[in-house]
């Protein structure tokens, strides 16, 4: 059998029976990744060295694969962190009262237990491994954890340093193609700029929700603060900061309207959303189940882009 079914098969079996758990209401419990001899990923926790509270970057280079296995790998890398995981799904909280501060809503949200905590700290710290200042926000939390012990919250947000890794390892070492960043806006706006012809050679192109076919391997992207609505909002802002956040698409169900997303940072785990979509694939808005819209589709990198019917 070819290395390339095989692999497909091993991480198909896998991800059908972690979804299966979820469907039927059972608890589902975190999956070992597979073997390196049944798919060719990297753990990220091998890109660390050292224990919690003295854990360093043992730096790695991204990977490279043709260019017809990316976006395959890409959607099952993916897909392989969320079984790691356990499974989890994006739950939306009632959160009572309007006016509560940032720290009282953080503190309402759903987080990993001390010890799931634990067992994920080199996983995370590898995904920050990826990124040029991956260094120091390890160190950072290196002082949490000594702390607070080794079931602290991460004191930096690291859903950005999550898709940046499993880009890394997906075989995207080129920040021409894609800018391994800790922050979405960074590769938001190379989208934006590669959509207006200003840079060439890039993995993903911008598109506003509705406006093209989404795939599997494509990005979802919403922003918080502020809350753009499209890519015009954001264009006048171009490489300033702003609090974003993009989901992978692993999933298109067109017979029932349905996007099935991936994204690390969600609730403290890398967990999958579920998102609405019209039959004829354009997006509705919003999308994101915290009511937020897509302002940003990225679109792999494809010759034939299919731009949604009006």
């Amino acid at each position: 059998m070819p290395t390339s079914l095989k692999q497909r098969i091993h991480t198909t079996a896998l991800l059908i029976i972690a979804q299966f758990l979820v469907a039927i209401g059972a608890n589902a419990q975190p999956v070992d990744r597979l073997p390196l001899s049944e798919f060719d990923v990297r753990p990220p926790s091998d890109w660390v060295e050292g224990s919690i509270g003295d854990m360093r970057v043992n730096r790695a280079q991204c990977r490279s694969f043709p260019e017809d296995q990316v976006r395959q790998r890409i959607v099952d890398i993916a897909r392989q962190e969320w079984a790691f995981f356990g499974s989890l799904q994006y739950q939306i909280t009632q959160e009572a009262g309007e006016n509560l501060s940032r720290e009282e809503r953080r503190a309402r949200r759903p987080r990993l237990s001390p010890e799931e905590s634990a067992r994920v700290a080199s996983t995370i710290a590898g995904y920050w491994s990826t990124t040029a200042e991956g260094a120091w926000i390890i160190e950072r939390q290196n002082d949490e954890w000594r702390e607070e012990g080794a079931g602290a919250r991460w004191r930096d947000a690291w859903s950005a340093a999550f898709i940046s890794w499993v880009m890394c390892e997906s075989g995207v070492d080129s920040s021409t193609e894609f800018r391994h960043a800790i922050a979405h806006h960074s590769y938001i706006d190379q989208a934006i700029q590669a959509r207006d012809g200003l840079v060439q050679g890039t993995l993903y192109t911008a598109y506003d929700a509705g406006e093209a076919e989404v795939v599997s391997g494509d990005l979802l992207c919403t922003g918080s603060r502020p809350q753009y609505q499209n890519l015009d909002e954001r264009r006048n802002f171009l490489g300033e900061g702003a609090r974003t956040h993009c989901d992978i698409v692993v999933d298109v169900d067109l017979e029932n309207g349905l996007i099935d997303t991936i994204g690390g940072n969600v609730q403290s785990a890398v967990r999958l959303k579920t998102i609405s979509m019209t039959r004829d694939g354009r997006l509705l808005s919003p999308v994101d189940p915290q009511g937020r819209p897509v302002f940003a589709h990225l679109k792999f990198r494809d010759n034939g882009t299919r731009l949604a019917a009006e």
